[in-house]
């Protein structure tokens, strides 16, 4: 039996966390890991206590949508949260911001120059990403000697195939136990 590489096997769990995304415009997931133990999930939208993005909460993500504004303007007036900030920012609400020295982020898109800034602040010394961002901040994270590392995609299909291929042998089970 094989199993998926380190960098696989969080990288799925990057996946799931853009599951709770609430930005109507993109889904991104990110996770802390240290000695290959998940310490932290995030996934970005509006923070806690506003409304939801996809219920309006973002006028800048809503102005986007009805075609206003370009992907990348304005984002200043973004009221979303990004999934790695939200993982840094677990760190700190749930106590465990010591342990990301020397600690790595996974997340399903490349981490725009504020996220890399904190990244590096809180000692991140490697970041796995499956997508690119426009704002490119890999010379700033090369500075700090951080390791930026691009997984391909197919990387990831083979696993969502097994899991895809277990949910079904799951289904048809319950479905012979219900129908006995």
């Amino acid at each position: 039996m094989t199993r998926p590489d380190w960098d696989t096997y969080f990288m799925l769990h990057s996946e799931i966390a853009k599951l709770r995304s609430n930005c109507i415009t993109k889904h991104v997931g990110a996770v802390i890991v240290k000695d290959n133990r998940q310490i932290a999930t995030g996934y970005n939208g509006t923070p806690s206590g506003i409304k939801n993005c996809f219920d309006g909460g973002c006028e800048r993500c809503l102005s986007r949508v009805r075609g206003e504004i370009d992907s990348g303007e304005h984002l200043e007036r973004c009221l979303c949260t990004h999934a790695e900030a939200n993982a840094i920012i677990q760190c700190a609400l749930f106590g465990n911001a010591g342990s990301t020295k020397g600690a790595t982020l996974y997340s399903t898109f490349a981490p725009c120059l504020e996220c890399s800034k904190m990244a590096i602040s809180i000692g991140i010394k490697r970041i796995v990403v499956l997508s690119d961002y426009t704002e490119d901040a890999s010379c700033l994270l090369s500075k700090a000697n951080v390791t930026l590392l691009k997984l391909e995609s197919g990387q990831l299909y083979n696993w969502i195939r097994i899991l895809k291929k277990d949910w079904g042998t799951l289904a048809r089970a319950e479905k012979r136990k219900a129908g006995s």
